[in-house]
């Protein structure tokens, strides 16, 4: 199998520590250059008309594209260590945090990201201050939530590290590197503690 990648971006970061919480190896990396617009090249575009990464390549030619579909797939070829659920309950319950964070924290830090950091202009034109304003309010919301929900849990679906836990960590990651975005500065010493323990984990550093 082959991976598209693009370093240093939230997406795709996702899966890579996805493979490596789960030990996968033998996938192939590709990394593209989204600054130097080679994510717009004819022969990707033939892959993924969007034009986005990730994308998984599989050993028959087909081409799995969108983050949590490539997870879905590597959960069921190496079940082990589950991050998705064991059983229909459990699985539903770790898909509503996954889900939760990816539209109200990931979405939110991504648009912030690309709509309020002037070197990223070349992916985001045009940008738009006022809604990064907005989308900045959005995340601070939705880390507010999360300091509560810390407060008594230990990680974000509940017991135990799952998926939900890769996507909150990539989006506060992506906030703290280019908006300087730091919880517990903001006072929520949970989420804060939360995202330092996450840090320590070797998948962590994987980009």
């Amino acid at each position: 199998m082959k991976l598209t990648i693009s370093p240093r971006t939230p997406n795709p970061r996702r899966v890579t520590m996805f493979i490596a919480e789960k030990g996968i190896t033998g996938i192939e990396e590709v990394a593209l250059d989204l600054m130097a617009g080679q994510h717009r090249d004819p022969a990707f575009l033939a892959k993924n008309p969007l034009g986005r990464v990730p994308v998984l390549e599989l050993a028959d030619g087909r081409v799995l594209t969108e983050t949590r579909a490539i997870c879905t797939y590597l959960e069921g070829l190496q079940p082990q260590p589950n991050l998705m659920g064991e059983g229909f309950e459990e699985r539903a319950f770790i898909e509503m945090a996954d889900r939760r964070v990816e539209l109200h924290l990931f979405s939110a830090a991504a648009n912030w990201v690309r709509h309020g950091h002037p070197a990223l202009v070349a992916l985001e034109n045009p940008q738009f201050p006022d809604f990064a304003a907005a989308q900045a309010g959005k995340l601070r919301e939705t880390a507010q939530w999360l300091d509560q929900v810390l407060a008594s849990q230990p990680y974000i679906a509940g017991e135990r590290f799952t998926i939900a836990d890769i996507t909150a960590f990539c989006a506060l990651e992506f906030a703290r590197g280019l908006m300087k975005y730091r919880p517990g500065a903001e006072g929520l010493q949970n989420l804060q503690a939360y995202r330092d323990r996450i840090a320590e984990r070797p998948s962590a550093q994987a980009k």
